[in-house]
């Protein structure tokens, strides 16, 4: 306990920031350390150890900026662990025990020893002001107040564009051919997404293969892809197939736009405005 001027104690504050590896949660640390550098915020990554290699390279970006270091929280079982634990069934979005264990499970195990020392932490969530379809971390206790900056302060996706350019630490590279970040192979990506992680990192498309493969052998009733393996994703026909639907949605979607002659080039489609909004898992994604 602190000690406020009359010297009755003071419940002591804890500020957190998660970052995804993403555009928006990088965007509102920025906003923060701009905005508010009299708030001591302790940044943290839940590393699941299956990331993009482009978010760890953000991430020592936005590390240089703050000036200080983003806190690893690591999972003391990983995710061939937690895949045994499943019976080597895959998470999906009906079943989304890759976020539970991996990433909220971590966050959960930091902050229970504050929150059980009546510590007041505050954790500060990249939900945009053009975002009224998504909801935050649910807290169920008193000492937890989530808050959401960008929500409060009217910014929205041209807003966060804004800021990370303004601020010189520019979008994630990954953004040049995926549009949110995650796991190498989240089940919400859609198929062309697959298909450019197949192209820029072959590897990690072979070890989701292997996964799916042995999944399915277990009996698993999902791919990660729905309604067909990577393996059958991966045919040529089918990747041909897969980039000239997408070619045709991008020609459609820019048919329907007003440009916007302040920012004609600059704003970039994402995947939701292609193919609908996903409920995305946010502790990933944002």
């Amino acid at each position: 306990m602190t000690k406020n001027q009359n010297g009755v104690g003071a419940p002591q504050e804890k500020h957190v920031l998660g970052l995804s590896g993403g555009r928006d949660s990088a965007a509102l640390a920025v906003y923060m350390r701009q905005h508010y550098p009299e708030i001591n915020i302790e940044y943290f990554f839940t590393d699941t150890g299956k990331e993009l290699p482009e978010v760890y390279e953000f991430l020592g970006r936005l590390e240089g900026f703050l000036g200080k270091p983003i806190l690893r929280l690591n999972p003391d079982r990983d995710f061939d662990f937690w895949l045994r634990q499943y019976k080597n069934y895959l998470p999906s979005a009906q079943s989304r025990w890759c976020t539970r264990q991996l990433k909220l499970r971590p966050f959960e195990q930091w902050l229970k020893p504050m929150l059980a020392q009546d510590v007041m932490v505050v954790s500060y969530v990249a939900i945009r002001s053009d975002e009224d379809y998504r909801e935050g971390y649910i807290s169920n206790k008193d000492n937890l107040i989530i808050r959401l900056p960008f929500r409060e302060a009217g910014i929205d996706k041209a807003g966060v564009m804004e800021i990370l350019e303004a601020s010189g630490v520019g979008m994630p590279k990954y953004y040049s051919w995926r549009s949110r970040s995650g796991c190498t192979f989240c089940f919400f990506q859609q198929k062309i997404e697959w298909v450019r992680l197949m192209e820029h990192h072959p590897s990690d498309f072979e070890e989701a293969k292997g996964y799916e493969k042995t999944a399915l052998m277990h009996g698993s009733p999902f791919t990660w892809s729905q309604g067909e393996s990577l393996e059958e994703l991966s045919l040529p026909d089918r990747i041909t197939q897969i980039k000239e639907d997408h070619a045709k949605r991008l020609i459609r979607l820019k048919g329907k736009q007003i440009i916007n002659p302040l920012r004609p080039d600059s704003e970039p489609v994402d995947i939701d405005d292609l193919y609908g909004q996903a409920k995305v898992c946010l502790a990933c994604h944002k």
